[in-house]
């Protein structure tokens, strides 16, 4: 699961940049979305809240590390960044679903 934190007001450009952009790139290097959400309330409402499939660790480490060293990808982030800062910060977890979980 990812947490991506906007700066002020940015939510909406980060929206557009992962419909537009950013799932083309998961489809390229084969990272599964599963769900995105946006917080309606909470500390704070500007953040897109995440969850990809991974098979293993070791999956999710190659695909997102291929993915992260794209040089399209950064290329395209720095020159859409560059205009104004749209993430502040990034966290991340890995969840494993309990035996009673809907979702396995």
């Amino acid at each position: 699961m990812g947490v991506s934190h906007c700066a002020p007001g940015r939510l909406p450009a980060l929206n557009d940049w992962v419909a537009n952009t950013t799932l083309g790139f998961f489809k390229q290097y084969g990272t599964e979305p599963i769900r995105f959400w946006t917080t309606l309330e909470a500390s704070t409402n500007q953040a897109l809240t995440y969850v990809l499939k991974w098979e293993s660790l070791a999956e999710r480490e190659a695909k997102w590390n291929a993915f992260q060293s794209d040089p399209d990808w950064i290329a395209q982030w720095a020159a859409t960044e560059a205009e104004q800062i749209i993430v502040e910060r990034v966290e991340t977890q890995f969840l494993s679903p309990t035996a009673y979980s809907a979702l396995k």
